[in-house]
């Protein structure tokens, strides 16, 4: 019996000290150190191919993440700048969102399209075939939540063959370590390393002939 039960207690403190040894990424979490910051990159568009969509910017998205109503000011000019420019805009509103719902210091003109949709505007909505039928080869991608419809919508422009462009103070959340997160993942993650260029509001601007 003493026999067993020693051989019982062996096995628990190997168990143990295997547990130790095999830390993962939650264990290792407060030494994790982040990475360089990226570079921000001057951005010039072409009216003809470029799209601006404007992801979410609703009351119930933007109300409660006071990062989130900081970017207005700076989405407004960019908006007035694309639509100067003759930029094609669109917009996105949440599942329980509507054209209605967009707040209007940023909101839509009659003739400018709307999109209803979770996290990755093209999924299950017709956003690709209306870009694409503008001829619409790059997306400027602003809106709310960083990790949320700014990250979907980045992958899925990337998947579906878009270039993508993601000024990051056009977009936030109500944590800066998920804004950090985004711009990373869209700087390092397959599918979207190399076609997402992020940059500022004020670093976007029309190409000249």
């Amino acid at each position: 019996m003493k026999r067993k039960l020693a051989g019982i207690f062996v096995f628990i403190i190997l168990g143990l000290l295997a547990y130790a040894e095999d830390a993962t990424i939650v264990d290792e979490w407060s030494s994790v150190q982040a990475p360089p910051p990226p570079a921000l990159q001057p951005v010039k568009v072409d009216p003809a191919t470029t799209a601006l969509l404007l992801l979410d910017f609703e009351e119930r998205t933007v109300g409660p993440r006071p990062r989130a109503v900081a970017t207005l000011p700076r989405v407004a000019k960019l908006l007035e700048f694309a639509r100067a420019s003759g930029v094609l805009v669109a917009y996105s509103t949440t599942l329980a969102g509507s054209r209605e719902t967009i707040l209007p210091d940023v909101g839509p003109l009659p003739s400018e399209h709307v999109v209803k949709a979770s996290v990755d505007k093209f999924f299950g909505t017709d956003l690709e075939s209306f870009l694409k039928g503008k001829g619409v080869k790059q997306v400027i991608i602003a809106g709310i939540v960083a990790e949320g419809a700014v990250l979907g919508t980045s992958i899925g422009a990337s998947l579906r063959g878009f270039k993508v462009v993601v000024p990051v103070d056009g977009t936030a959340s109500s944590d800066p370590y998920a804004e950090q997160y985004v711009a990373w993942h869209l700087m390092n993650a397959p599918a979207v390393r190399g076609n997402v260029v992020l940059t500022r509001t004020g670093m976007i601007g029309r190409q000249s002939y």
